[in-house]
Parts: C-alpha cells; structure tokens; sequence
C-alpha cells in the first residue's frame, strides 16, 4: 500500500441538536471543517480536495450538492475539486476512500474529508422512513413500522435460526456501549442514566421496536459531522518536521477491504446458507483489510471500532473480526474479551448505540478515533498501549462494506 497519513481531525459534539439550536446543515459542516483545520493547524490554502460523506441531507434538509459547501467555509477552498460520496451508513468510509485513491494515485497530497449527517429536525417516524431508503424500497421490509430495526431483527432471527442468540448477549453489548460512552466527551449518551431493568427483555424498561430489537438495541438518531485530514507520506514528513514530530509518531492507514453485497437481505441471507459466516461479504471486507496491512487476524489488534447500528450488528462483527469461531461471539462477550479493560475492546467510544450514529459521519468518526488511539489521544477512554485498531463500517443490511486497520509508526 502507498503510505497515507492521518494528521488529525474534529468530531462534533452528538448530544447537540443542531435544528433546535436554529443551526443549519451549513452551519454544522463549516463548524467541523474549521474545527479539523485549527486542530491540525493546516491552512485551508494547503487543503487540495475534498471528500463528503453524506447519505440523505435531501431527505432531511432539502439540501444537495455538500461538495459546493467547503468554498463557503473558507475563501482559499474556492475552486477546490470535492466529491460527495453516498453508501448508507458507509459513506464516510467512501468519503475516505475516495480521498485514499486521489492521495494514491499522485493527484493530491492533502485532503480534508468530511462526514455529516443532520437527523434531529424531523419526527423519529420521519426520520426511520428517510433512512429507509437504504433498503430495496417496495422490495423489502414493506410491512414494517420502522424499518431498520425489523430488517436487523430478520437478522437475528437468521442467527438464531443457524447458530442460537440468547438475548442477554445482545443486552450486554449495549449495556457496555453506553457505559463506555460515559467516557466520551462528545457521546449523545454519556449523561443518560439507565435501570438494571433497561439491559433486560422487560416491556417496560426495555420496550420492543420491532422483532428481537428492543429500545436499548438500537442505535441513536443523531445531529454531528467528523473530520479527518489524509495525507501522502510527502506531505506528512514535512508536517511532521514543521511541528517537531517524528513521521512515525503519526497515524497512518495500513489496510483497507471493500466490498458491495446484493441489495436484497434475502439474497444475502440465501447466498450464505451453509456457509460459516452469516454476511460472508462483511468477513470479506475484513479479512482483506487484514492481508494488506500485513497481518494474520485479530490477534494484531489492540481495540476495535465497529458499526453497532444495532446490538446484532456488533455481535456478528464479532466473529466476522474472528475474535471467535462463527456461532461462538457470545464467548467473547461473557469472557470479557470486547470489555473495556478487556484484551480485545470493541467500540471503546461507546460505539453508535452509546455515541451516537449521524449516518454519513459514522465512517470518518471511526478513523479519527481509531487514530486518537494509536496515537495516545484518546483521553478518558484511550485502550492502553494501542497500537493498532481495526475499523468496520457498514451500509444497509450489509451491503456496503468498508473496513481498516489503523496504526502508527509505519504504513
């Protein structure tokens, strides 16, 4: 792989509602964007292109063509080339990959890349039919209220169906999320206060959303944006000497998998019958995330940030990591393994359940975290010692499929 540079970046606080606020999306991108530049004390001027994530700012905004954005953030960025780039959830993770292939391919040396996502300034009903567009409309889920959580509660059932899900399981992954959100500054989650009622199958602390998804199993409909800069080993060695580091002190991306299933849950699902894994494309997008950083698996991470739009979705990244063998998560889950102080932790940041879950942020938000791991800059809820983290992001019902080991000190 060609060596590239994470320098740094901003991440929103989730907790805030931009629309209350009497914010605007603009108001929401330009905050980030001058945030990611101050932090990084990179002059907008330096910044050769730009990159968006975003899924529906139609939908709930009104609001398209966000490339056009970054020359009303800051004068030096008129004239800048951006692309937008939209995967469902996954499209901060295109975002970033778009920016990986310009740095690459010799275009750029520097890129800003921005994931936003404004959700709170429309009903929740309004908001779970906006995110609805993700599946094959008219094709799927067409009897369901909220769509998301019927279509990973069929999820659960497949699991339970082939391998055995005990709900409990579930309940502990979202019980430790938003524990560890408690640590997270930025998290939507980390003042909420929950009953031991609440991590339970009780209709009352716990309601049912749809199927095997209950209140504490689902993910946060959220206002935020994140901000990463990339960059080419050139540009990052001359950085780094600008501001007296050493290159290897820099985060750097050492691998990356990518891969786009069928659109259909039930052509996924039917595909897999009698394979090991459930979403053998999800395991895919790990698995060569693996080869080209070089390593042999999980055993060369230090922690793990992955997309718990839902309880069973961290609980199959799990297995698809291969913390265990398919069928088997619930033993990394009751052995402590994902735990905090586990020896594998998973979404130390309190995950999209606890942070929070703007959709076309999640993807950028993963890599910046990632990277403040590696580079010890994590605060409250640093894992000791990471050197290396793997991220997984995903879009739809496993459709779109974006994965990274991040780590330090060498590419």
């Amino acid at each position: 792989m060609t060596k590239i540079y994470i320098l740094g970046g901003y991440q929103s606080d989730f907790s805030q509602n931009w629309d209350r606020a009497g914010k605007t999306l603009f108001d929401l991108f330009s905050h980030s964007v001058l945030s990611a530049l101050e932090a990084t004390k990179i002059d907008a001027r330096d910044v050769e292109v730009g990159h968006v994530g975003n899924f529906v700012a139609e939908l709930f905004t009104g609001q398209g063509m966000l490339g056009g954005f970054f020359g009303h953030v800051h004068p030096d960025m008129a004239g800048m080339p951006a692309s937008r780039h939209e995967g469902a959830c996954a499209s901060g993770s295109l975002a970033i990959l778009g920016a990986m292939a310009d740095i690459e391919s010799g275009r750029y040396d520097l890129a800003c890349v921005a994931g936003v996502e404004m959700m709170r300034n429309v009903s929740g009903q309004q908001a779970a039919d906006n995110l609805g567009a993700a599946i094959w409309v008219g094709e799927e889920a067409n009897e369901a209220k909220y769509i998301w959580p019927a279509m990973f509660s069929d999820l659960a059932e497949e699991y339970d169906r082939r391998y055995g899900l005990k709900y409990d399981h579930l309940a502990e992954i979202s019980k430790k999320n938003f524990a560890n959100a408690r640590r997270n500054p930025n998290a939507q989650a980390r003042k909420w206060d929950f009953a031991d009622e609440s991590f339970t199958a009780h209709d009352d602390a716990n309601p049912v959303v749809e199927g095997w998804m209950r209140r504490q199993d689902c993910s946060q409909i959220s206002d935020g944006a994140a901000v990463v800069m990339l960059a080419s080993e050139k540009y990052a060695a001359a950085y780094a000497a600008k501001h007296g580091v050493a290159l290897e002190s820099l985060a750097c991306i050492q691998g990356w998998g990518h891969t786009t299933a069928p659109m259909l849950m039930s052509t996924k699902l039917a595909a897999s019958e009698g394979s090991d894994y459930v979403l053998p494309w999800t395991r895919k997008a790990i698995t060569d995330a693996y080869t080209r950083a070089g390593i042999g698996g999980p055993e060369a991470l230090d922690a793990i940030e992955t997309h718990d739009c839902f309880s069973i979705t961290e609980y199959m990244a799990i297995e698809h990591f291969g913390l265990t063998e398919p069928g088997k998560a619930w033993q990394a889950i009751e052995g402590g393994i994902v735990a905090f102080n586990g020896s594998l932790p998973v979404n130390p940041s309190g995950g999209l359940i606890g942070l929070g879950h703007p959709v076309g942020a999640t993807g950028v938000r993963m890599m910046l975290d990632a990277s403040k791991q590696v580079t010890d800059s994590a605060g409250d809820y640093q894992v000791a010692n990471a050197k290396t983290v793997g991220t997984y992001n995903v879009g739809g019902s496993g459709t779109t499929n974006c994965a990274f080991i991040i780590g330090a000190g060498r590419g």
